[in-house]
């Protein structure tokens, strides 16, 4: 049992780490990004890396 707690907190550590390597990424992606289109998906995608991959809705239409 403590095994296993072990385990699910080591799983928990890494992948809190690995969100926050990746928020930086999409981050610096976004600041550095000087064309307008490719600065919106930047952007976009640092809000999906901060509030979650359904953080922006999609028109169905388009």
């Amino acid at each position: 049992m403590s095994r296993a707690l072990v385990a699910l907190a080591e799983r928990g550590i890494r992948a809190e780490w690995d969100a926050k390597e990746n928020l930086k990424a999409v981050y610096q992606r976004f600041m550095k990004e000087q064309e307008p289109a490719r600065k919106d998906e930047a952007g976009k995608d640092l809000i999906r890396a901060i509030f979650g991959a359904d953080a922006i809705a999609e028109d169905p239409v388009l």
